[in-house]
Protein backbone atom coordinates (compact mmCIF):
# COMPACT_ATOMS: atom_id res chain seq x y z
CA UNK A 1 0.00 0.00 0.00
CA UNK A 2 1.44 3.41 -0.95
CA UNK A 3 2.18 5.83 1.88
CA UNK A 4 -0.72 8.19 2.53
CA UNK A 5 0.00 11.89 2.00
CA UNK A 6 -0.93 14.08 4.97
CA UNK A 7 -1.06 17.84 5.53
CA UNK A 8 -0.79 19.78 8.79
CA UNK A 9 -2.83 22.98 8.91
CA UNK A 10 -1.37 25.18 11.65
CA UNK A 11 2.25 24.82 12.80
CA UNK A 12 2.02 26.27 16.31
CA UNK A 13 2.40 24.36 19.57
CA UNK A 14 -0.17 21.61 18.94
CA UNK A 15 0.83 21.48 15.27
CA UNK A 16 4.34 20.49 16.36
CA UNK A 17 2.86 17.67 18.44
CA UNK A 18 0.95 16.40 15.41
CA UNK A 19 4.04 16.59 13.21
CA UNK A 20 5.97 14.47 15.70
CA UNK A 21 3.13 11.93 15.96
CA UNK A 22 2.71 11.65 12.18
CA UNK A 23 6.47 11.18 11.80
CA UNK A 24 6.09 7.92 13.78
CA UNK A 25 3.27 6.57 11.57
CA UNK A 26 4.71 4.14 8.96
CA UNK A 27 1.63 4.18 6.71
CA UNK A 28 1.69 7.92 6.04
CA UNK A 29 3.99 10.87 5.59
CA UNK A 30 3.59 14.63 5.84
CA UNK A 31 3.52 16.07 2.33
CA UNK A 32 2.59 19.65 3.21
CA UNK A 33 2.92 22.04 6.14
CA UNK A 34 0.50 24.97 6.13
CA UNK A 35 0.79 28.15 8.16
CA UNK A 36 0.15 31.83 7.51
CA UNK A 37 3.67 32.42 8.83
CA UNK A 38 5.90 30.29 6.56
CA UNK A 39 8.80 30.40 9.01
CA UNK A 40 6.74 28.34 11.48
CA UNK A 41 6.24 25.63 8.89
CA UNK A 42 9.86 25.76 7.74
CA UNK A 43 11.04 25.22 11.32
CA UNK A 44 9.33 21.80 11.28
CA UNK A 45 10.85 20.59 8.01
CA UNK A 46 13.61 18.56 9.75
CA UNK A 47 10.85 16.24 11.04
CA UNK A 48 9.29 15.84 7.59
CA UNK A 49 11.97 16.30 4.92
CA UNK A 50 10.62 16.91 1.47
CA UNK A 51 7.34 18.40 2.64
CA UNK A 52 6.03 21.45 0.83
CA UNK A 53 5.36 24.67 2.71
CA UNK A 54 2.13 26.53 1.99
CA UNK A 55 0.55 29.68 3.43
CA UNK A 56 -2.96 29.14 1.99
CA UNK A 57 -4.65 25.93 3.08
CA UNK A 58 -7.10 26.15 0.16
CA UNK A 59 -4.27 25.66 -2.34
CA UNK A 60 -3.20 22.56 -0.43
CA UNK A 61 -6.78 21.22 -0.41
CA UNK A 62 -6.84 21.44 -4.21
CA UNK A 63 -4.16 18.71 -4.36
CA UNK A 64 -6.03 15.43 -4.94
CA UNK A 65 -3.08 13.37 -3.70
CA UNK A 66 -3.54 14.60 -0.10
CA UNK A 67 -5.59 11.98 1.77
CA UNK A 68 -6.09 13.57 5.20
CA UNK A 69 -5.32 16.67 7.23
CA UNK A 70 -4.71 17.60 10.85
CA UNK A 71 -6.44 20.87 11.78
CA UNK A 72 -4.32 22.51 14.47
CA UNK A 73 -5.71 26.04 14.54
CA UNK A 74 -7.37 28.42 17.01
CA UNK A 75 -10.89 27.36 17.97
CA UNK A 76 -12.80 29.76 15.72
CA UNK A 77 -11.14 28.24 12.65
CA UNK A 78 -11.96 24.61 13.47
CA UNK A 79 -15.39 24.65 11.85
CA UNK A 80 -14.74 26.60 8.60
CA UNK A 81 -11.42 24.88 7.83
CA UNK A 82 -12.78 21.41 8.64
CA UNK A 83 -15.82 22.02 6.43
CA UNK A 84 -13.56 23.13 3.57
CA UNK A 85 -11.36 20.06 3.99
CA UNK A 86 -14.30 17.63 4.05
CA UNK A 87 -15.79 19.27 0.95
CA UNK A 88 -12.42 18.86 -0.75
CA UNK A 89 -12.60 15.12 -0.08
CA UNK A 90 -10.12 14.92 2.79
CA UNK A 91 -10.41 12.95 6.01
CA UNK A 92 -9.91 15.26 9.01
CA UNK A 93 -8.42 15.05 12.48
CA UNK A 94 -9.50 18.30 14.14
CA UNK A 95 -8.05 19.35 17.46
CA UNK A 96 -10.31 19.87 20.47
CA UNK A 97 -12.67 21.53 21.18
CA UNK A 98 -14.75 20.47 18.20
CA UNK A 99 -15.84 24.06 17.56
CA UNK A 100 -16.98 27.27 19.24
CA UNK A 101 -20.42 25.84 19.97
CA UNK A 102 -22.79 22.94 19.37
CA UNK A 103 -24.33 24.42 16.22
CA UNK A 104 -20.93 24.53 14.53
CA UNK A 105 -20.12 21.01 15.74
CA UNK A 106 -23.36 19.66 14.31
CA UNK A 107 -22.61 21.26 10.94
CA UNK A 108 -19.22 19.51 10.93
CA UNK A 109 -20.83 16.17 11.78
CA UNK A 110 -23.39 16.59 9.00
CA UNK A 111 -20.75 17.50 6.41
CA UNK A 112 -18.59 14.48 7.32
CA UNK A 113 -21.62 12.22 6.82
CA UNK A 114 -22.52 13.89 3.52
CA UNK A 115 -18.95 13.65 2.22
CA UNK A 116 -18.50 10.08 3.42
CA UNK A 117 -15.24 11.04 5.13
CA UNK A 118 -13.85 10.32 8.60
CA UNK A 119 -13.89 13.26 11.02
CA UNK A 120 -12.03 12.55 14.23
CA UNK A 121 -11.56 14.98 17.12
CA UNK A 122 -8.34 15.36 19.14
CA UNK A 123 -9.64 13.73 22.33
CA UNK A 124 -6.19 12.29 22.97
CA UNK A 125 -7.01 11.08 26.50
CA UNK A 126 -9.17 8.35 24.97
CA UNK A 127 -5.89 6.73 23.90
CA UNK A 128 -4.19 7.05 27.31
CA UNK A 129 -3.25 3.74 28.96
CA UNK A 130 -4.51 4.76 32.43
CA UNK A 131 -7.83 5.99 31.05
CA UNK A 132 -8.48 2.76 29.17
CA UNK A 133 -7.60 0.63 32.19
CA UNK A 134 -9.99 2.70 34.32
CA UNK A 135 -12.68 2.29 31.64
CA UNK A 136 -12.20 -1.50 31.72
CA UNK A 137 -12.31 -1.59 35.53
CA UNK A 138 -15.55 0.37 35.62
CA UNK A 139 -17.13 -1.83 32.92
CA UNK A 140 -16.16 -4.98 34.85
CA UNK A 141 -17.69 -3.61 38.06
CA UNK A 142 -14.43 -3.48 39.98
CA UNK A 143 -15.44 -0.15 41.53
CA UNK A 144 -19.01 -1.33 42.05
CA UNK A 145 -21.61 1.25 41.11
CA UNK A 146 -19.82 4.48 40.24
CA UNK A 147 -22.13 7.14 41.63
CA UNK A 148 -20.07 10.32 41.39
CA UNK A 149 -17.08 11.75 39.54
CA UNK A 150 -15.23 14.90 40.57
CA UNK A 151 -13.04 16.84 38.12
CA UNK A 152 -10.42 19.33 39.34
CA UNK A 153 -8.32 21.46 36.98
CA UNK A 154 -7.12 24.50 38.88
CA UNK A 155 -3.95 26.56 38.65
CA UNK A 156 -2.41 29.65 40.25
CA UNK A 157 -2.58 32.71 37.98
CA UNK A 158 -2.06 30.81 34.72
CA UNK A 159 -4.21 32.67 32.16
CA UNK A 160 -2.65 31.90 28.75
CA UNK A 161 -1.72 34.60 26.25
CA UNK A 162 -3.71 37.34 27.95
CA UNK A 163 -5.19 39.61 25.29
CA UNK A 164 -4.62 37.05 22.51
CA UNK A 165 -7.02 34.55 20.97
CA UNK A 166 -7.22 32.40 24.12
CA UNK A 167 -8.98 35.22 26.00
CA UNK A 168 -11.06 36.54 23.09
CA UNK A 169 -14.46 34.80 23.19
CA UNK A 170 -15.13 35.39 19.49
CA UNK A 171 -12.05 33.32 18.66
CA UNK A 172 -11.89 30.89 21.59
CA UNK A 173 -15.53 30.26 22.47
CA UNK A 174 -14.71 30.58 26.17
CA UNK A 175 -11.96 30.29 28.75
CA UNK A 176 -10.80 27.55 31.07
CA UNK A 177 -13.89 25.38 30.51
CA UNK A 178 -13.51 25.04 26.75
CA UNK A 179 -9.70 24.90 26.99
CA UNK A 180 -8.96 22.56 29.92
CA UNK A 181 -12.42 21.45 30.98
CA UNK A 182 -13.27 19.82 27.66
CA UNK A 183 -10.44 17.32 28.19
CA UNK A 184 -11.58 16.42 31.71
CA UNK A 185 -15.25 16.15 30.77
CA UNK A 186 -14.52 13.99 27.74
CA UNK A 187 -12.14 11.74 29.68
CA UNK A 188 -14.73 11.14 32.41
CA UNK A 189 -17.58 10.46 29.97
CA UNK A 190 -15.45 8.06 27.93
CA UNK A 191 -14.30 6.12 31.00
CA UNK A 192 -17.91 5.87 32.20
CA UNK A 193 -19.14 4.48 28.88
CA UNK A 194 -20.71 7.74 27.63
CA UNK A 195 -23.74 8.13 29.93
CA UNK A 196 -26.44 10.48 28.66
CA UNK A 197 -26.19 14.00 30.10
CA UNK A 198 -29.55 15.10 31.49
CA UNK A 199 -29.17 18.45 33.23
CA UNK A 200 -26.36 20.86 33.98
CA UNK A 201 -25.97 23.82 36.31
CA UNK A 202 -22.88 26.01 36.22
CA UNK A 203 -21.31 29.31 37.13
CA UNK A 204 -18.36 31.11 35.57
CA UNK A 205 -16.27 34.04 36.78
CA UNK A 206 -13.96 36.49 35.02
CA UNK A 207 -12.46 38.47 37.87
CA UNK A 208 -8.66 38.42 38.05
CA UNK A 209 -7.93 40.02 34.65
CA UNK A 210 -10.80 42.51 34.42
CA UNK A 211 -8.04 45.12 34.14
CA UNK A 212 -5.39 43.32 32.13
CA UNK A 213 -2.54 45.63 33.15
CA UNK A 214 -3.21 44.84 36.82
CA UNK A 215 -3.06 41.05 36.37
CA UNK A 216 0.06 39.70 38.10
CA UNK A 217 1.56 36.35 37.15
CA UNK A 218 4.75 34.33 37.43
CA UNK A 219 4.76 33.02 33.86
CA UNK A 220 2.38 32.99 30.92
CA UNK A 221 2.11 30.13 28.47
CA UNK A 222 0.94 31.23 25.01
CA UNK A 223 2.19 34.67 26.04
CA UNK A 224 3.33 37.40 26.27
CA UNK A 225 0.31 39.56 27.17
CA UNK A 226 -1.20 41.91 24.62
CA UNK A 227 -2.76 44.75 26.57
CA UNK A 228 -4.36 46.12 23.40
CA UNK A 229 -6.27 42.87 22.99
CA UNK A 230 -9.40 41.44 24.60
CA UNK A 231 -10.05 39.49 27.79
CA UNK A 232 -13.73 38.55 28.01
CA UNK A 233 -13.69 34.84 28.94
CA UNK A 234 -13.95 33.03 32.26
CA UNK A 235 -10.88 32.09 34.26
CA UNK A 236 -13.02 30.08 36.75
CA UNK A 237 -15.86 27.58 36.34
CA UNK A 238 -17.87 25.30 38.60
CA UNK A 239 -20.63 22.97 37.44
CA UNK A 240 -22.79 19.98 38.34
CA UNK A 241 -23.87 17.57 35.62
CA UNK A 242 -26.59 14.96 36.14
CA UNK A 243 -26.34 12.00 33.78
CA UNK A 244 -28.10 8.69 33.24
CA UNK A 245 -25.28 7.28 35.36
CA UNK A 246 -23.11 9.10 37.90
CA UNK A 247 -23.31 12.75 38.83
CA UNK A 248 -20.28 14.75 37.68
CA UNK A 249 -18.96 17.84 39.46
CA UNK A 250 -16.19 20.03 38.13
CA UNK A 251 -14.15 22.96 39.35
CA UNK A 252 -11.64 24.64 37.11
CA UNK A 253 -9.47 27.75 37.13
CA UNK A 254 -6.83 29.08 34.83
CA UNK A 255 -6.18 31.50 37.63
CA UNK A 256 -7.07 31.49 41.31
CA UNK A 257 -5.70 33.34 44.31
CA UNK A 258 -4.48 30.09 45.84
CA UNK A 259 -1.08 28.72 44.98
CA UNK A 260 -2.48 25.21 45.39
CA UNK A 261 -3.18 23.69 42.00
CA UNK A 262 -5.04 20.48 41.26
CA UNK A 263 -5.14 18.35 38.12
CA UNK A 264 -6.98 15.13 38.91
CA UNK A 265 -10.17 13.12 38.49
CA UNK A 266 -11.90 11.17 41.29
CA UNK A 267 -14.18 8.23 40.47
CA UNK A 268 -16.28 7.16 43.49
CA UNK A 269 -17.84 3.71 43.53
CA UNK A 270 -19.58 1.75 46.29
CA UNK A 271 -16.90 -0.97 46.18
CA UNK A 272 -13.83 1.16 45.51
CA UNK A 273 -12.78 4.60 44.37
CA UNK A 274 -9.80 5.94 42.49
CA UNK A 275 -7.93 9.15 41.84
CA UNK A 276 -6.20 9.70 38.51
CA UNK A 277 -3.61 12.43 38.13
CA UNK A 278 -4.35 14.05 34.79
CA UNK A 279 -2.32 12.33 32.06
CA UNK A 280 -0.62 10.26 34.75
CA UNK A 281 -1.06 7.26 37.01
CA UNK A 282 -3.97 6.42 39.29
CA UNK A 283 -4.50 4.84 42.69
CA UNK A 284 -7.41 2.63 43.70
CA UNK A 285 -8.77 2.61 47.29
CA UNK A 286 -11.11 -0.14 48.47
CA UNK A 287 -11.72 -3.16 50.68
CA UNK A 288 -10.83 -6.79 50.11
CA UNK A 289 -11.07 -9.82 52.42
CA UNK A 290 -12.10 -7.55 55.28
CA UNK A 291 -9.17 -5.17 54.85
CA UNK A 292 -8.64 -1.76 53.33
CA UNK A 293 -6.24 -1.65 50.41
CA UNK A 294 -4.49 0.87 48.19
CA UNK A 295 -3.18 -0.07 44.75
CA UNK A 296 -1.30 1.91 42.09
CA UNK A 297 -1.05 -0.03 38.80
CA UNK A 298 2.23 0.19 36.91
CA UNK A 299 1.67 0.65 33.19
CA UNK A 300 4.16 0.52 30.35
CA UNK A 301 4.77 3.99 28.90
CA UNK A 302 2.90 4.70 25.66
CA UNK A 303 2.67 7.88 23.63
CA UNK A 304 -1.05 8.52 23.30
CA UNK A 305 -0.59 11.10 20.53
CA UNK A 306 1.12 8.42 18.45
CA UNK A 307 -1.76 6.05 19.26
CA UNK A 308 -4.27 8.74 18.28
CA UNK A 309 -2.67 9.14 14.85
CA UNK A 310 -2.45 5.37 14.36
CA UNK A 311 -6.14 5.05 15.24
CA UNK A 312 -7.05 7.80 12.78
CA UNK A 313 -5.18 6.03 9.98
CA UNK A 314 -6.85 2.72 10.88
CA UNK A 315 -10.20 4.49 10.70
CA UNK A 316 -9.88 6.24 7.36
CA UNK A 317 -8.24 3.23 5.69
CA UNK A 318 -11.00 0.90 6.89
CA UNK A 319 -13.87 3.40 6.76
CA UNK A 320 -14.87 2.39 10.30
CA UNK A 321 -15.64 5.01 12.94
CA UNK A 322 -13.54 4.75 16.10
CA UNK A 323 -13.59 6.15 19.65
CA UNK A 324 -12.50 9.63 18.48
CA UNK A 325 -15.10 10.02 15.73
CA UNK A 326 -17.23 13.14 16.04
CA UNK A 327 -20.33 10.99 16.59
CA UNK A 328 -18.73 9.74 19.83
CA UNK A 329 -17.49 13.15 20.99
CA UNK A 330 -20.48 15.48 20.45
CA UNK A 331 -21.71 14.75 23.99
CA UNK A 332 -18.86 16.84 25.41
CA UNK A 333 -19.79 19.82 23.23
CA UNK A 334 -23.41 19.56 24.44
CA UNK A 335 -22.21 19.81 28.03
CA UNK A 336 -19.92 22.78 27.30
CA UNK A 337 -22.82 24.63 25.70
CA UNK A 338 -25.05 23.71 28.64
CA UNK A 339 -22.63 25.03 31.25
CA UNK A 340 -22.14 28.32 29.42
CA UNK A 341 -25.89 28.73 28.95
CA UNK A 342 -26.57 27.92 32.61
CA UNK A 343 -23.99 30.46 33.75
CA UNK A 344 -25.43 33.14 31.46
CA UNK A 345 -29.07 32.50 32.40
CA UNK A 346 -28.56 31.68 36.08
CA UNK A 347 -30.54 28.44 36.00
CA UNK A 348 -30.27 24.70 35.46
CA UNK A 349 -30.38 23.59 31.81
CA UNK A 350 -32.14 20.43 30.60
CA UNK A 351 -29.98 18.72 27.96
CA UNK A 352 -32.30 15.84 27.12
CA UNK A 353 -33.40 15.72 23.53
CA UNK A 354 -30.97 18.46 22.55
Amino acid sequence: MPSQKIAIIGCGAIGKVHVDAWSHEPRAHIACLVDLLPEKAQALLPLCPGAAVETDYRRMLADPSITAVSVCLPNHLHCPVTLDALRAGKHVLCEKPIALNLAEALSMQAEAARAGKILNIGVVNRWHASVNLIKDMIAKGELGEVYHVSLSFRAFRSIPGLGGWFTDKKRSGGGVLIDWGVHFIDLALYALGLPEPRTVSGVTHARLAKKMEDYKYLNMWAGPPDYKGTSDVEEYVSAMIRTSGPSIALEGAWAQNLDKGAMHLDFLGDKAGLRMEYRGAFTVYGTRDGHLYELTPKLAPKNDYHAEISGFVDSFLSGKKDRAHIDEVLVSQRILDGVYRSAAEGREIDLRGK
